[in-house]
C-alpha cells in the first residue's frame, strides 16, 4: 500500500504542468499494473515509473485505490471512444458488424486493466460502480439501436430491447475474453462475421446477401 501520506488532501491540478504530471502518473500506473499486477502496484513503483518524487504521488491522489479508479476511468473512456460507430454507416447490419469489430479491438487494448479490476470489484463498491457504468454505456447504446430497428419494422417487436442488449452484449463480451485472456488463436474478422450474424438472427434482422430457404420460396 505504500507509506502513509502526511501532506494535505489532493486537489485537481490547475496548471498545465500539474495536469501533465497528473496524467503521467495515470499512464505510469497503468503500465505498472499491467506489467506487475496488484503486488507491484504501489505508489513507489508508480512514481519511479513516472520519473517523479514519491511525495508527488499524494499531491494528486488520495491513495493507491484512488489512482486505480482514475486508471480504470481513463481506460473506459478510451474504450468507449474507440468503439463508437461512425454516423456515416446507415445500413443497420453494417453498423452491427462495425460495432462488434470496434468493441473487440477496444477491449483488447484495455483487457489487462479491466480484467484485474473485475476481480477487485467483488470487494470494492467503487470499482464495481465504475464497471457497471462502462457496461451500461454499451447496453444502453445497443438497446437504443434495437428500439430504432423495432420502430422501423426491422427487428422483432416482441423482444425487450434492454434484456436483448444484455444477453447479446454478454455473448460478445465473452468472445472478447476468449480472444484477449484465453488467447485462443481465432480469426478475428471471421469471428466478427459470426457474432454479427448471430446478433442479427437473434433480433430478426435480415442479413444482406444471405437469403434463407424461406426467403427464396
Amino acid at each position: 500500500m505504500g507509506r502513509a501520506r502526511t501532506n494535505p488532501a489532493p486537489t485537481p491540478p490547475v496548471t498545465a504542468r500539474g495536469r501533465r504530471t497528473h496524467d503521467a502518473l495515470i499512464v505510469a500506473g497503468r503500465e505498472v499494473i499491467e506489467e506487475h499486477g496488484w503486488a507491484g502496484f504501489t505508489p513507489e513503483a508508480v512514481t519511479q515509473a513516472a520519473g517523479v518524487s514519491y511525495g508527488t504521488f499524494y499531491t494528486y491522489f488520495e491513495s493507491r485505490d484512488d489512482l486505480l479508479r482514475k486508471i480504470v476511468q481513463a481506460a473506459a473512456d478510451e474504450m468507449i471512444a474507440a468503439s463508437r460507430v461512425p454516423d456515416i454507416l446507415d445500413d443497420p447490419y453494417a453498423r452491427i458488424v462495425e460495432a462488434n469489430r470496434r468493441y473487440l479491438a477496444a477491449t483488447g487494448k484495455a483487457a489487462k486493466v479491466l480484467r484485474m479490476v473485475e476481480h477487485g470489484a467483488y470487494l470494492d463498491d467503487n470499482l464495481r460502480t465504475l464497471l457497471m457504468e462502462i457496461r451500461e454505456f454499451f447496453v444502453g447504446r445497443s438497446a437504443e439501436g434495437i428500439r430504432r430497428l423495432q420502430a422501423d419494422g426491422l427487428a422483432d417487436p416482441s423482444l425487450d430491447p434492454r434484456l436483448t442488449a444484455i444477453a447479446l452484449g454478454g455473448m460478445v463480451e465473452q468472445v472478447a475474453v476468449v480472444i484477449n485472456e484465453l488467447r485462443e488463436p481465432l480469426d478475428v474478422e471471421r469471428m466478427v462475421d459470426h457474432l454479427s450474424r448471430l446478433w442479427a438472427s437473434a433480433i430478426g434482422l435480415r442479413v444482406p446477401g444471405r437469403d434463407t430457404d424461406r426467403d427464396r420460396l
